[in-house]
């Protein structure tokens, strides 16, 4: 696995305890710095079977005190991102029948407060795997989305508060976040051959936060078993 990150200091403390791991340093937002990414993972692996587009930045404003500053510093990563990095990686990809997960968010599907930018980025990602798996399919390549609703990271617990936490754990129907680990197998599902026909799909790893809408959890509440 090559593990791509412009947070130097995070990447080798991380990578340097792994095997089979190749730390890349890199600004995904960059374009040069995407093709010495892949310059490298080609020339430390030989060849590419598999890319991630997992790279984000939140940020959390309401719509009107996000700044032009800000948007661009969410659009960039997010969205540019995952353009510059499946440009780059497709003709190694097209090489092995190789497959792209993008990694959007549950906030990409449905709107919510103060995810102006956020929000909007996600779901351009959700569209861009869509045109990417109408142009790419013809190489052979997969393009799929995972779409994750709460998941228990350092992110989230640096900014939802304790009763942000409750408020979700009333919306998910699974009454829980979910853990990274759970995202990561629906990822390794969309990249393995089990998923050969699967392309221009985005699957919600979500405990059912997006099917259920408002989800009216006084109600479920009341229908609890006893």
């Amino acid at each position: 696995v090559a593990m791509v990150d412009r947070d130097t200091e995070e990447l080798h403390r991380v990578a340097d305890g792994m095997e089979n791991v190749l730390a890349v340093e890199a600004d995904v937002s960059d374009p040069d710095q995407v093709a010495r990414m892949m310059a490298e993972t080609v020339a430390g692996f030989g060849r590419v079977d598999a890319l991630v587009n997992n790279a984000g930045v939140a940020l959390f404003s309401r719509a009107g005190r996000t700044s032009f500053e800000e948007w661009r510093e969410v659009m960039a990563t997010n969205l540019d991102g995952v353009f510059l990095c499946t440009q780059a990686a497709a003709p190694e990809l097209a090489r092995t029948g190789g497959a792209i997960v993008n990694i959007a968010s549950i906030s990409g599907l449905r709107a919510s407060t103060l995810r102006v930018a956020y929000g909007t980025s996600k779901a351009a990602v959700i569209h861009l795997t869509k045109q990417f798996a109408a142009e790419l399919g013809e190489l052979g390549i997969r393009v799929n989305c995972v779409a994750p609703g709460p998941v228990k990271t350092k992110l989230a617990a640096a900014v939802h508060a304790p009763e942000i936490i409750s408020a979700y754990y009333d919306a998910i129907p699974l009454n829980r976040y979910g853990e990274a680990r759970e995202i990561a197998e629906a990822i390794v599902f969309l990249c393995s051959d089990k998923a050969s026909f699967v392309s221009g799909q985005t699957l919600a790893v979500d405990g059912g936060f997006d099917a259920t809408g408002v989800g009216l959890p006084a109600l479920r509440r009341e229908n609890a078993p006893a």
